[in-house]
């Protein structure tokens, strides 16, 4: 008599026992980092030596790096800073690297209080007691700094500061805390700071005060998009760790490639592609390879789960319109104007509280949702009566639907009743 199926493995027995496909996913996400980083070998030279000094307790030259996502900036600076602190633990030296997100820390306070955090300054023979703990809010700024400064003292060497996305940072809070970490070495007698600044904006420069420009881009480094077969090269060395050999069809890896190529040569890009086709090929149980009809499903989900993020990110008043024109096609209209967008926009509005936005502006965030692919927009001419924009959806509504009503200020159009307005609608509005 065959033994029962154990019931906390037995809905998933099935894709745990099957290993078709991936040998090692995770080689295929963006937090892996590979030993070898390929076609960024002059980039990786180049930080490599402007950090050099460190290694003899000077202080290494501020850096600012440019690339668009996914050419591999966050990469190569992780592998630099890690090859450093072994390089200084090997010569007997002090050099440590922090590296902070400013998309989450993005405040004078959080960087100055993560910087701190990060440091380890007391002896291992010492106790805690005698080190200063900052919390992450409730120290006036001032006081932050000066116990950084403490700290750093401390703990001597040379400290390397890297803010990712410090356009973030900038665009937030201003240029106040790269104002006051630009000019911490001349506080400082015993340690150095170096700050490295990784940016997919190049326009972030325009929001800082000279001064700080001038101090903190004393070397610039400009990461360029990978081509088609740059991005074959990198799919194709990842594919031997996460896939199971004769897992990938022939024409895949170009095709992943090809596709993230168009998109500004973004590896990141073209790893979700692989990865994502690679899960596609799993869960269909009768597939034993990753194919190219995979990569254009995936391709399909990637970009209606990208816009679906899009839209999560939207102000309120954007989702209000956007919301006027999911009524539009609950009621029939497939095809709609500005002009009766605005008519639904005014009229619920003031329903849940909501300033109203002229027509001009109105207008101006169809525009915007039109740029962000949420809609599709075209001008037609009506003789007479002038031109008028016309728009469409061509994305799942329903998923667009869910997104918006998850933004509190908008709880109330749930409990609206399109039906009960909806002879108004058709009877004042609607030609």
């Amino acid at each position: 008599m065959p033994e029962p199926e154990d019931p906390s493995t037995g809905l998933f027995k099935k894709y745990l026992t099957n290993n078709r496909i991936f040998r090692d996913r995770e080689v295929l996400r963006h937090s892996y980092r590979p030993q070898i980083l390929p076609h960024r070998k002059p980039q990786i030279d180049e930080v490599a030596s402007i950090l050099a000094p460190s290694l003899r307790n000077e202080t290494p030259s501020n850096i600012l790096i440019y690339g668009k996502t996914g050419t591999g900036k966050t990469a190569c600076v992780r592998y630099v800073g890690t090859e450093l602190e072994k390089a200084s633990s090997k010569m007997g030296t002090l050099c440590r690297i922090v590296h902070l997100n400013c998309e989450v820390i993005d405040t004078q306070y959080r960087v100055l209080a993560q910087i701190a955090k990060c440091l380890d300054v007391v002896d291992e023979q010492s106790s805690d007691k005698t080190r200063t703990h900052i919390p992450m809010t409730g120290w006036p700024t001032d006081q932050v700094y000066a116990e950084l400064k403490n700290q750093l003292e401390a703990g001597g060497g040379v400290l390397v500061i890297v803010l990712d996305e410090i356009d973030k940072l900038v665009k937030k809070s201003g240029d106040d805390t790269l104002y006051n970490l630009t000019r911490i070495n001349a506080d400082l007698k015993n340690s150095k700071v170096s700050i490295i600044g990784i940016s997919n904006d190049l326009s972030f420069k325009d929001f800082l005060d000279p001064r700080v420009l001038s101090s903190l881009s004393e070397e610039e480094i400009v990461f360029p998009p990978y081509n088609a077969p740059q991005l074959v090269d990198i799919l194709a060395q990842r594919a031997e760790q996460a896939f199971v050999a004769g897992a990938i069809a022939e024409g895949v890896i170009p095709l992943c490639a090809a596709l993230a190529a168009q998109e500004h040569g973004d590896a990141r890009r073209a790893l979700d592609l692989f990865r994502i086709s690679g899960e596609l090929a799993d869960r269909d149980e009768v597939s034993t390879q990753v194919t190219e009809g995979h990569v254009k499903q995936a391709q399909a989900k990637i970009e209606t789960d990208s816009m679906i993020e899009c839209i999560a990110t939207l102000p309120t008043q954007s989702k209000l319109i956007l919301y006027s024109m999911l009524i539009l096609e609950q009621l029939g209209q497939n095809i709609f104007t500005s002009g009766e967008v605005s008519r639904i926009y005014q009229d619920i509005a003031p329903s849940i509280e909501l300033d109203v936005l002229t027509h001009r502006r109105i207008t101006d965030l169809i525009s915007e949702l039109n740029m962000l692919g949420v809609i599709n927009t075209r001008v037609v001419s009506r003789g007479r009566y002038g031109r008028t924009k016309e728009m469409w959806f061509d994305a799942n509504t329903g998923k667009i639907r869910e997104v918006v009503l998850k933004d509190t200020r908008l709880n109330g159009l749930k409990d609206l009743d399109v039906s009960q307005m909806e002879a108004k609608w058709l009877k004042t509005w609607f030609r």
